[in-house]
């Protein structure tokens, strides 16, 4: 994992956290820093952590795997991770486990084409994040019928790929809002399709691990019931979400609306086909090298766990 995220991203302060309360001890909740994580921030702000009986305090965390790896570290009990990333940290932890997919979508993670490519042949050179980016590149790559092996791909920042692509450093990169649609503006260059375009979705999972879920069942269907909650609030007043989320985490109004524009706040189970997704994904990094062996995602994926919750 180290070729994927910086080490240093693991123990980052929390840069704000809130707290709902409830009977019973706490749950230990790490969560992210922006719009993705909005179901959390209603949820603490609406009261539904407390509506629901469970006791919840909740850190945000910045940078990769930061959230799965403040469970694994014993700092958090639950927490919010997209499904690229906790199958990778599968890999390097056994004891986790995924719980529900509480957030989804197939645009939110876009190509991006410089201001002199006409054609997906004129792409020689591209600007990847790690991860879930590169491969959601490789993927676009084939679904174009070009050799990912022939294309040099140049690992970036977000913050460097509008300038990379109007310099003409790279000519096509895959990113999520919103650098994509800052990319394609500041570089004069357009987006030109989305991740669902080509088969690859992105979501994001409530994950826990599988010691403190044997001793903590009610509380994790009761977080989890916050989170559905909070999703129907979502749904049913979007502008009242994003001011939560603006409160929340102080992310810029515009940058808020073009991120949930692009998201799909539903509680899920995770179910076969996610697993085979997840295997997927899984194979990918093996075979690139960023994971050393496949993990037991049958074992660590627990579906229809969100249905058996609500029964």
């Amino acid at each position: 994992m180290a070729a994927l995220f910086t080490a240093s991203s693991m123990l980052l302060a929390a840069c704000g956290n809130g707290s709902s309360g409830g009977g019973g001890g706490v749950v230990r909740l790490a969560t992210g820093v922006d719009a993705s994580y909005t179901a959390v921030y209603v949820a603490a702000e609406k009261g539904y952590f407390k509506d629901r009986g469970v006791n919840v305090e909740y850190s945000t965390f910045e940078g990769g795997p930061a959230m799965a790896q403040a469970v694994i570290a014993g700092q958090a009990d639950m927490a919010t991770q997209s499904d690229a990333t906790t199958t990778t940290m599968m890999g390097t932890d056994p004891a986790l486990r995924a719980l529900l997919d509480f957030q989804h979508s197939e645009t939110y993670i876009k190509v991006v084409w410089g201001p002199k490519v006409k054609d997906p042949s004129d792409i020689k050179k591209l600007a990847i994040l790690p991860g879930l980016m590169k491969l959601a590149t490789v993927r676009y790559l084939e679904s174009k019928g070009i050799d990912a092996d022939k294309v040099t791909l140049s690992t970036a920042t977000p913050p460097d790929i509008p300038v990379m692509l109007k310099r003409g450093d790279v000519d096509a990169t895959v990113i999520y809002e919103p650098w994509a649609t800052r990319s394609a503006q500041e570089s004069g260059g357009k987006i030109v399709g989305s991740i669902g375009d080509f088969g690859v979705s992105y979501s994001q999972w409530l994950i826990t691990d599988d010691k403190w879920l044997k001793g903590h069942k009610d509380e994790a269907a009761k977080v989890a019931a916050a989170f559905d909650d909070a999703n129907k609030f979502i749904r049913e007043h979007p502008e009242e979400a994003q001011k939560i989320v603006q409160k929340a985490v102080k992310i810029p109004t515009d940058q808020t609306a073009q991120i949930m524009k692009d998201l799909v706040f539903e509680t899920r189970d995770l179910d076969e086909s996610t697993v085979k997704r997840a295997t997927d994904t899984a194979q990918f990094f093996v075979d690139d090298g960023a994971m050393k062996s496949m993990p037991d995602l049958k074992q660590q994926i627990i579906t229809d766990w969100w249905s058996q919750q609500r029964s």
